[in-house]
């Protein structure tokens, strides 16, 4: 969607919304490039180290196959389909016989436990799950209080409770007619990481990939490409690795490489972008900051990558001065969420990229730092993010949670419920969620900076920002800090990250607790999850 320019303002004031009235996901991502046999779409490492190739019209085949299969087992519009797979061609097969059946696919991550799972397929009233043998133990657990869930699919064969995938779709004709929906049509369900409270069921239209494309665009600079290949550690049930890859590369008929590490192994990825050319990559920071902790600094050789695109958390300086040293690129910062993903961006190529900043609004999208009643407030002042409605990656509402989803907006804007300041170039910087900003003496401190900050010590592998009930300041700042291999735990050392903090940013940021720990607690995309961090001081407090 996007058209290049020579400045982003150019690019911006050129680029208009087609967003057609009838409009299906699973047509857009696959039958439009079918025709051509030969065209890749996937490219599937497997665990054995074999290498499978998936043309467009493989999936067509495919999913028409799957439709037909699902149909006959009495599914129907407006069903959910639970889809509890890794990194798989039948993931993506999945995905686009739901679409192609105007039912609703609940994507669903491969590590969540049975209670996790036992939540969403419950909340979204699931009536079929695909899986796989993994998915099925854990279903085992609690199959008996899902009353809605009729037709469980094993794509490892049948087993007690499942059909074989493949067997259904074998037998099946692989001749579909998709059905005809409209752009505002449900289409899949994401459920919140749950960082704040329990996680919500955003319910997004088909238009959501549409309204994902200058999202994706942008921070890959201009993508697609000739020769572009798309790969990202992250899962595809989640909307970074489903909406941020796979489906906006197959609607521009892109290839895809499709593997997820069990446990991410820095110098295994290094190896396989290498390996397999990979060109474009969405990397989340926590994924980028192993890496660089694996290879500190230089060029890494046979590495042919031309876009990289991450989010999350703040990257800073040093990440993004590793990332030119070892792509030679810059590694383009980008922000949104499940409700509204995509909205702002850098884009390297186009403008200057000011470390610390995610970038200025993607085209087509209207952003502002507002107030909480939804006044726009000036640049520099600290405010909520917020959004414009209505814009096609926004999210339908929560399912079935109503006064959540009147929450969220506040008069013509979504609020993202993350704060940050907006400068007068129109750069946006995330200071931090609204539930982890810290009020200290007065101020209120994002951790964000401070972490930043911490990062760029040079025995700081990892860190985390909370704050601490103080009865003076009313909080005060405490670092949860992972060291480098290197480094040894010590007072001294403490007090010189202290110092660190002190002498870079401000003496009321710097946190006046430092606690070295192994390991910080994560989402599975690789977030921080700061309400366990404070969790554990409650405990310890109350001891």
């Amino acid at each position: 969607m996007l058209s290049t320019g020579s400045n982003y303002d150019e690019v911006r004031q050129r680029f208009r919304w087609r967003i057609p009235a009838r409009y299906n996901i699973g047509v857009d991502v696959c039958d439009k490039w079918a025709d051509d046999p030969g065209r890749v779409a996937l490219i599937h490492l497997r665990k054995d180290g074999e290498v499978e190739r998936y043309s467009f019209r493989d999936l067509k085949r495919l999913s028409n196959a799957l439709a037909n299969a699902l149909t006959a087992h009495g599914t129907k519009r407006g069903d959910r389909i639970g889809i509890l797979l890794p990194q798989a061609p039948e993931t993506a097969v999945a995905h686009i016989a739901a679409y192609k059946l105007g039912a609703i696919a609940v994507p669903l991550f491969t590590l969540f436990g049975a209670e996790a799972l036992e939540y969403r397929l419950a909340d979204s009233g699931a009536k079929v799950l695909i899986t796989d043998t993994v998915g099925l133990s854990k279903l085992a657990e609690i199959r008996e209080r899902l009353p809605a869930l009729e037709l469980v699919l094993s794509i490892d064969g049948p087993a007690d409770g499942a059909l074989s995938f493949h067997g259904e779709v074998d037998k099946a004709r692989d001749g579909f007619q998709p059905v005809d929906t409209a752009a505002d049509d449900p289409a899949l369900i994401i459920y919140t990481s749950g960082t704040t409270g329990p996680p919500k069921g955003a319910l997004h239209a088909h238009r959501v990939l549409l309204g994902h494309l200058p999202g994706v665009e942008f921070p890959h600079e201009f993508f697609p490409q000739d020769g572009d290949l798309f790969w990202t550690p992250a899962d595809w049930a989640w909307i970074g690795g489903l909406i941020d890859v796979l489906l906006p590369s197959l609607h521009h008929g892109v290839p895809v490489l499709a593997h997820r590490f069990a446990k991410f192994d820095p110098e295994a990825a290094f190896h396989l972008m290498a390996e397999h050319g990979v060109r474009n990559a969405f990397m989340p920071p926590t994924a980028l900051k192993m890496m660089r902790q694996a290879a500190p600094a230089g060029v890494r050789p046979g590495l042919a990558v031309r876009s990289i695109g991450s989010g999350g958390e703040s990257l800073g300086t040093e990440l993004l001065d590793w990332g030119h040293q070892t792509f030679g690129l810059v590694i383009n910062e980008f922000y949104g969420q499940t409700e509204c993903n995509l909205v702002v961006s850098n884009c390297a190529g186009l403008m200057p990229v000011k470390a610390g900043s995610m970038g200025r609004a993607v085209p087509g999208h209207e952003v502002a730092i507002v107030d909480d009643a939804g006044n726009v407030l000036a640049d520099g002042e600290v405010g909520t993010i917020a959004v414009k409605r209505s814009d096609p990656v926004m999210f339908l509402e929560y399912w079935q949670n109503h006064e959540a989803t009147a929450r969220k907006f506040a008069g013509d804007w979504l609020l993202t419920g993350d704060t940050g300041r907006r400068d007068e170039d129109g750069y946006f910087r995330f200071a931090g969620r609204e539930d982890d900003v810290i009020t200290s003496g007065g101020y209120r401190i994002g951790p964000g900076e401070i972490e930043d900050c911490l990062l760029r010590h040079p025995a700081v592998a990892m860190a985390a920002v909370v704050g601490i009930p103080d009865p003076i300041r009313t909080e005060r700042v405490k670092a949860f800090i992972v060291l480098d291999q290197k480094a040894a735990a010590s007072e001294a050392l403490a007090a010189d990250i202290q110092n660190h903090v002190k002498t870079r940013l401000a003496a009321y940021e710097y946190p006046r607790d430092v606690e070295f720990v192994d390991s910080l607690p994560l989402t599975a995309t690789g977030k921080i999850m700061r309400r366990e961090l404070r969790k554990r001081q409650t405990a310890k407090a109350s001891v």
